[in-house]
């Protein structure tokens, strides 16, 4: 059984797996550490991944990137205009009102939803992860920004169902840093012990988190989390292309804003231009054909980036003042800062974060990989077939949650509303909710602070019907208690109800002083006091039917069915191409074989066949057989096999017979070597070795010898 840890970013995805006594970060098809979080579609097969990137910009308007940022967001959500920015695709309305992509795949208009496309991504991942570990791939734990809410995360749960997988937990993106920190540690403080307080900051691709984390021996604490949900690497790309575009407009006379391809044109190479900056004081950035057969430059200092991002720079203190308001601490109360994130390599933001608390920032994660080892690591202490340190994680919930339900006509004072898990509350949590009601009865859970929510999403987080409610014996009110949890993925339910009853028993009233629970008294028994009192006794379950932001068990079969239809339409063009490739092959390799070394077992006449038959097929496949089915080209290349068989027969059986008479001079060899070895040492005096068994060996006993 695997286990896999997955760092799921906005630009690119990192995996890592547990296995051989420590955790290791995989590489793609093509060598890559990350694999890039994109999804394309083609006239054939989609793209996922590094094909998707490859193929980018000459198929923008079918290629879909920032996959994350769309995940459980509605289509009329104000920030969807903030990603079109970001996205060529077109984004469109689904029939429920989320935000989907209408592209052109297999010649036809398609819409996609959101948790579509992350589930193709997923399965992307899980057959890179599957291939590297030559073992099925189930089990994975998922890296998401702390501020995500129910509908997001459940966004990626039903994602990662339709793909197959079994999410073991969602975790957020610095707990999972956090907990590869602490896991290794071997000097964290004891019980007794003042804790050790670490900040993690984590500044992506699009998102800049801040997190508190508390550490003792065994387990680990968040005490806040903070973020900026639009900070971070692609807001840096952002400010640079609109540099340039202004440069290029004054200096070319050409518009990149007019030219969707023109613009991801700069936008790949500005983020090129920004690596370099990183280290470098200043960077060149030349885009050839950029537009109208302009080939574009330009130079760019890193003080003028600075300049730049300067507003971005004014934001950087605020997750950190915020997050360490909310924990109750002070700058000097923190042991160390811990950083990851590929934005954090810009020199101008590690020195804005180091000035603020007065200490030089740590780097012993690894910035890109960190996130994905830490999930590897949960991953791996909730599977059940590894063996790891015991290590707790008490993560906390971002925002808080609130119960409302209709009064009831016979409770006329009766509150309407409850904040259930506060702000920053433990999580996994359970709460038991208590109402005395004659009939069934409907609640609501919502996000009690909705203006503190990402955007304007609602705060609407689902309704929940107890069912079987009725008045008890004496027709007075059924006593119905619900289960409450937010799970291990964050993420609310009412996962059970059942009703109870008051019964009357007694209990033994203990005075104050007594040492034993029956005293004497003149050799008598002193009586014991006793009192009535009410407990509640289960007597049976309530039925809950959950109405969320999870999409329909039909929809998701359905949906996962046609992921796995298209996943093996992907696997049948792979395959063609890949006979088309090798058909290609063979006709190059046995050119160049009858004229080398099959050469001396063909006459002319076979020579001339083989080869025009050889050049029959190069013409077919450059023509007519540029766009054909997989049997098509297996049949071809049987055809000339059947055609070279012949001759290459000859070749072997020849070098068989070379093979084996080459074998046969190196055994007569070797028996000279030995003869010759043992005439030397009989000539020596020395017996060979036979002669040294027949020595060692005891008398012969006759068969009806009596050995008593």
């Amino acid at each position: 059984m695997s286990v896999v840890g997955v760092d799921f970013g906005t630009l690119a995805t990192t995996i890592a797996v547990a296995r051989n006594r420590g955790v290791d970060v995989i590489t793609n098809e093509v060598s890559n550490r990350s694999t890039p979080s994109i999804v394309g579609f083609g006239p054939k097969s989609r793209y996922v991944g590094e094909p998707a990137k490859t193929q980018e910009i000459s198929n923008l308007k079918n290629t879909v990137s920032n996959l994350k940022r769309l995940a459980g967001r509605k289509f009329n959500d104000p920030e969807i205009e903030i990603e079109k920015e970001f996205i060529a695709a077109t984004l469109v309305d689904t029939a429920n009102g989320d935000v989907g992509v209408k592209v052109k795949y297999l010649g036809q208009d398609e819409v996609f939803s959101a948790t579509q496309l992350i589930a193709m991504y997923l399965t992307k991942i899980k057959l890179t992860a599957s291939q590297e570990l030559k073992l099925p791939v189930s089990d994975i734990v998922l890296s998401v920004p702390p501020w995500f809410t129910d509908p997001q995360r459940r966004a990626i749960m039903d994602a990662a169902d339709i793909a197959g997988l079994k999410l073991l937990r969602l975790m957020n993106d610095t707990t999972a840093a956090a907990l590869g920190w602490g896991i290794t540690k071997l000097d964290l403080p004891t019980a007794e012990e003042k804790p050790r307080r670490v900040c993690f900051i984590d500044i992506g691709h699009s998102n800049y988190t801040v997190s508190i984390v508390q550490f003792r021996k065994g387990e680990l604490t968040v005490l806040a989390t903070a973020f900026d949900r639009h900070f971070g690497g692609r807001n840096i790309d952002k400010a640079l292309i609109d540099h340039f575009a202004g440069v290029f407009k004054e200096k070319y006379k050409i518009d990149i804003y007019t030219n969707a391809k023109a613009y991801f044109r700069v936008a790949v190479a500005v983020e090129k231009l920004k690596k370099v900056l990183s280290a470098n004081a200043q960077a060149p950035l030349n885009v050839e054909s950029v537009m109208n057969d302009v080939d574009a430059s330009g130079m760019l200092k890193r003080e003028e980036l600075e300049e730049l991002i300067a507003p971005m720079l004014e934001r950087v203190t605020a997750p950190l003042e915020e997050a360490l308001a909310e924990a109750g601490l002070t700058k000097e109360d923190i042991d160390a800062i811990e950083v990851v994130g590929g934005s954090t390599r810009v020199p101008s933001l590690k020195e804005r974060i180091s000035e603020f608390f007065g200490k030089p920032l740590s780097f012993t994660l690894n910035q890109d990989e960190a996130i994905a080892r830490g999930c590897a690591f949960a991953c791996a202490i909730l599977s059940p077939v590894f063996r790891v340190r015991d290590f707790s994680v008490h993560d906390i919930l971002s925002y808080p949650i609130e119960f409302t339900w209709e009064q009831s006509a016979d409770i006329p004072d009766e509150d309407t509303s409850l904040t259930v898990f506060n702000k920053n509350n433990t999580v996994p949590s359970t709460k038991i909710l208590t109402f005395y009601r004659k009939e069934p009865f409907d609640l609501e859970a919502k996000y009690t602070e909705p203006e503190k929510l990402p955007g304007k999403m609602s705060p609407w987080i689902g309704r929940f019907s107890v069912k079987g409610v009725k008045p008890d014996a004496k027709d007075d009110f059924m006593i119905c208690k619900l289960k409450a949890r937010v799970n291990l993925h964050g993420v609310l339910n009412i996962e059970g109800g059942y009703y109870v009853e008051e019964i009357e028993v007694d209990e033994e009233v203990k005075e104050e002083g007594d040492a034993m629970d029956t005293d004497t008294a003149n050799g008598e028994e002193k009586p014991k006091k006793m009192r009535k009192v009410k407990k509640q006794v289960k007597k049976g379950e309530l039925p809950v039917v959950c109405g969320t932001a999870s999409i329909d068990e039909g929809v998701k079969t359905i949906w996962t069915e046609r992921e796995n239809q298209m996943f093996m339409e992907d696997k049948l063009v792979a395959d063609t191409e890949d006979r088309k490739n090798a058909l290609e092959e063979y006709i190059y390799e046995g050119r160049a074989k009858i004229d080398d070394i099959y050469a001396p077992f063909a006459s002319d006449e076979e020579k001339s066949k083989v080869k025009k038959a050889l050049d029959d097929a190069e013409d077919w496949l450059y023509n007519d057989g540029e766009d054909t089915t997989k049997a098509v080209y297996i049949a071809r290349m049987e055809e000339l096999r059947s055609a070279i068989a012949p001759i290459a027969q000859r070749y072997f059986d020849k070098e068989e017979e070379k093979r084996q008479s080459y074998q046969a001079s190196k055994n007569e060899a070797e028996t000279m070597r030995r003869a010759q070895a043992d005439l030397q040492k009989k000539q020596a005096g020395q017996p060979n070795k036979n002669e040294t068994e027949k020595k060692q060996q005891p008398p012969s006993v006759p068969q009806d010898m009596d050995m008593d």
